[in-house]
Parts: structure tokens; sequence; C-alpha cells
């Protein structure tokens, strides 16, 4: 081999600035315009995951304390006074909802049957309703996790493409076909996929344990609204 090719070769390997830093500031602008979304879409996913974590913990923290509260033995009544007309958890709020429809009941329509019949399902579907209502407060910012961990490879392959697209008409235009000229394009290009990865692979992984933890909250909760229910039945059958 001619020792000036080699000479010539080190030479532009040292030329060329292959930190991190140094690959997106020699990147095209294309390139450079996916690296910054992914990196934006991994901190944003990084805040999410954050949030859920210690939102999940709360969650789960605050229903043990209220089930306690409610299993107690306790006054209802003096349960829902307690948690007043505004309550700070998923499991407080369904149990005001069935108290508050509960209590607008009157004496009357609790001594007719069918008027019974139906306040206990008015109550069951207002439990119902806030359970809804709270579980999408819960898995807010999911669907943004989904997206990420669903498109950010695609979007940084779509990044290493476009610089490997220029590397080569680089390439073609400098009839240099050296490995340390076509090296450091590709190095640029293949960055974007890994940036993609970066971004894409913790957004999966919480998604699927954010979904499961948050499946098992929302089963916690229908759970306690029918034991609820099954206690204003027994109620309603022992007016009865």
């Amino acid at each position: 081999m001619d020792p000036s090719v080699v000479t010539s070769g080190a030479a532009a390997a040292t030329a060329h600035n292959l930190s991190v830093w140094g690959l997106f500031m020699a990147a095209d602008i294309v390139v450079k315009a996916v690296m910054l979304m992914l990196f934006a879409a991994s901190v944003w996913c990084w805040a999410i995951i954050f949030e859920k974590i210690v939102k999940l913990r709360k969650l789960n923290a605050q229903a043990a304390d209220f089930e306690e509260s409610f299993w107690s033995g306790g006054s209802l009544e003096k349960l829902y006074e307690d948690v007043g007309k505004q309550p700070n958890d998923p499991m407080a709020a369904t149990f005001a909802a069935g108290m508050r429809e509960w209590r607008h009941a009157s004496e009357r329509a609790l001594n007719a049957s069918g008027i019974k019949a139906g306040l206990q399902q008015r109550v069951e579907r207002v439990m119902s309703v806030t359970i809804g209502r709270e579980m999408a407060r819960a898995e807010r910012y999911m669907s943004f996790l989904a997206t990420v961990g669903s498109t950010a490879p695609f979007v940084g392959l779509f990044g290493t493409v476009w610089g490997i697209m220029n590397s080569f008409t680089s390439i073609a235009a400098s009839n240099n076909t050296s490995l340390a000229v076509v090296a450091p394009g590709i190095a640029e290009a293949l960055f974007a996929t890994a940036l993609g990865l970066v971004a894409a692979i913790p957004a999966v992984v919480a998604y699927n344990k954010f979904s499961t933890d948050l499946g098992r909250y929302a089963d916690r909760l229908d759970a306690f609204s029918s034991e609820f229910s099954s206690i204003l039945s027994r109620y309603l059958e022992e007016r009865g």
C-alpha cells in the first residue's frame, strides 16, 4: 500500500471530530432536525416516566389508606363527611360519587321497591363514570409513550438514510472512496438511528409497565365499586 494514501487517510480521520457533539454539528440540516426531535422526545418521555412512577406510588398509597378507613367499621356518613366534596384520590372520588347519589334519594324513594332498584343502578352508573374519568386522568400522556416507542426507530432510520445518501453524493463528487472519507459521514447518519433507539426503548418498556400497573389499579377501583354497591344493596334489602 502506498504510504501517502495511509497518511492522507489518517489525516482525514483526524480532521473529523467523531464525538457526539462533533457528529451532530457535522450532520446535514435534515439529520440535525431529526436528532433534535428525537432528543426532545426522549427528554419528554423520561419526564413522563418519572411522573408516572411518583403518581402510581401515590395512588396506591392513597387507595390503601382509604380502604383501611372504609373497612374500619365506622359510619359511611362520617367517612363521606371526612372525604369532603373534593376527594384527593380516585378511590375516594368513586366513594364520594356513590354516596352523593345515595344521599340525594329521599326516604320515600327508599320505601318504593321500583325506585330502590333504580337508585342502585344510578349509584353504580355514577361510580362507573367516576372511575372512567379518574382513569383517564391517570393515563394521561400514555399515548405519547406509545407513539414514541413505535415511531422513533423509523424517524431515526429516516435520518440515517438521508445522511447516507448525502455521504454517497459527497463520495461521488470527490472521487475518493477511502474509509477515512466514508466513515465520518456514515457515522453521522447512524447516530440518528442510535438516538431513535435511545428514545424508543425506554418508552416501550415504560408503556408496557405502566399499562399493567394502571390496569391493576383500575381493577382495584372496580372491585371497590362492586363491594360498595353490595353494601348499599344489602341496606336496601334490610329497609325493604
